[in-house]
């Protein structure tokens, strides 16, 4: 992943209601849930959801598909994935974690 790919993806997490839509869509996929149903299950009103699913998609979080009439949208598990590896990379000096320590304590 590259660094602007990385900013993009934490500035779009980074405002309360994109985290919480996006760890909805996390939690239902491989499904994915449509418009309707995350705008109920949050408390979003619709024109807001649209907004905030335009700015995931925009930074690569999620992926929108038409199924008939409805729109279908999933996290991007595989760009959630980079995300993450992209942050732990250099974690630990290049020692593997969660390796024990002087009194019972784990790094990392």
């Amino acid at each position: 992943m590259k660094e602007s790919d990385a900013v993009a993806a934490l500035a779009a997490l980074a405002q309360d209601a994109r985290l919480r839509i996006f760890r909805a869509l996390v939690g239902a996929a491989p499904d994915g849930l449509t418009p309707g149903v995350l705008s109920t299950l949050l408390d979003i009103p619709s024109s807001t959801l649209s907004f905030h699913l335009k700015e995931l998609i925009h930074a690569g979080l999620v992926n929108v598909e038409r199924d008939g009439r409805s729109l279908i949208y999933r996290p991007s598990i595989a760009q959630m994935n980079a995300l993450l590896g992209y942050l732990t990379d250099h974690c630990c000096q290049g020692r593997a974690c969660g390796t024990p320590r002087s009194r019972g304590k784990t790094t990392c």
